[in-house]
């Protein structure tokens, strides 16, 4: 089985719902099992998280990182579509076809000897809700960490070495209620709400660039509010994603936001944005590996807009980038992945530890 078959096998799971975690979680255990590969696998928080290592017992250590979890999708997106190139579900780009390329490289990885190799799976990536610590804490804490971290996020072949942080907040807005027939008698929340919604928009941070960044991203992803068509809310709760510039101040935002008239922030999901030095050593070498797959451009080249749990590897002090297969749509209604890209980006990961085991016979060499 192939990465293609294995990313085929792995959209059919709904990964959005907790069953289809752990059944998706089974298959992958027992397939990575079959091919010898030993699997740790433990719950947190209730959902499935597996770890497994090959290679070296010490020496230089590279973490491979994905994740099962989905966004939820229509029940047709867990039945695999292909057309050409593309192979299309749930999941395909984001980042079923990415874990399956890291599944098939760990084996092809497992005989080596120079590098160790650790591929961990979690199972939360996709939520921005939970309290307490994440499974990607967990690997960190685990020990399972090395000298550079790849999370299999979807990049089309680049390699991403910034990222936005995330401000993903709940802001409660208070008004007054009425009859529906006399509304002028009340204080609409709903409405106030929205306000404070194009207050944001109009504050000063979303007007700044960066490097490798036009602006933030804001989006207001729920609205809750009104119990009865025919009463004027006094309550509503909005949940607005912020995902704002390496080099802007998380605290200073959130002061601003709340300072707005009317907004009261109840909850604040944080992630600091990540950044990584384009020269870091391990960055170049998988530049390398990159352009012997691809027509040999520029790699290092991508600002991603979305985080990931790489950041949990930067705070343990790994640097780590994202960086994925090719495709689109990524959490939309016509997700796909290159199937082609599939092959190379496994063979990009096997490339990348190979030079650093050539790094390695080089510094040995010289000791020697």
């Amino acid at each position: 089985m192939d990465e293609r078959s294995l990313t085929e096998r792995l959209i059919t799971y709904d990964t959005a719902t907790l069953d289809g975690m752990h059944a998706a979680a089974a298959f992958v255990k027992g397939w990575l099992d079959s091919h010898d590969v030993e699997v740790q696998a433990e719950l947190h928080n209730g959902r499935p998280l597996l770890a497994a290592t090959v290679g070296a017992d010490d020496g230089p250590t590279v973490v491979l990182h994905g994740h099962l979890d989905v966004v939820p999708g229509d029940p047709v997106q867990f039945t695999p579509r292909v057309d050409g190139d593309r192979l299309y579900g749930r999941g395909a780009y984001d980042m079923k076809g990415g874990l399956a390329a890291m599944m098939a490289a760990t084996c092809r990885l497992a005989a080596q000897q120079a590098v160790r190799v650790h591929l961990v799976i979690v199972s939360d990536e996709e939520t921005s809700e939970e309290e307490g610590m994440r499974a990607s804490d967990r690997i960190v804490e685990r020990g399972y960490v090395g000298d550079f971290a790849i999370t299999g996020e979807p990049t089309n072949l680049h390699i991403g070495i910034q990222a936005k942080g995330v401000l993903a907040m709940r802001i409660d807005v208070r008004g007054r209620s009425a009859h529906g027939s006399t509304p002028w008698l009340g204080d609409n929340a709903v409405l106030k709400a929205v306000d404070v919604f194009r207050g944001i928009e109009t504050l000063p941070f979303t007007r700044e660039s960066s490097e490798m960044f036009d602006r933030p991203s804001i989006s207001l992803g729920r609205i809750l509010g009104g119990d009865a068509i025919n009463r004027v809310p006094d309550h509503c709760a909005i949940d607005v994603d912020i995902r704002y510039l390496p080099g802007q101040d998380a605290d200073e935002i959130l002061a601003a936001i709340g300072a707005l008239e009317g907004a009261e922030i109840a909850h604040v999901f944080h992630r600091e944005p990540i950044v990584v030095d384009r020269e870091q050593p391990h960055v170049r070498l998988l530049a390398d590996a990159v352009a012997a797959v691809t027509d040999g451009g520029e790699s290092i080249a991508v600002g991603r807009d979305g985080t990931s749990d790489v950041i949990s590897f930067i705070r343990a002090g790994v640097p780590g980038v994202e960086f994925g297969p090719a495709g689109e749509g990524h959490h939309g209604p016509a997700e796909w992945v290159s199937i082609d890209s599939l092959a190379r980006y496994r063979d990009a990961l096997v490339r990348f530890v190979d030079s650093i085991a050539q790094d390695a016979r080089r510094t040995d060499l010289r000791i020697a």
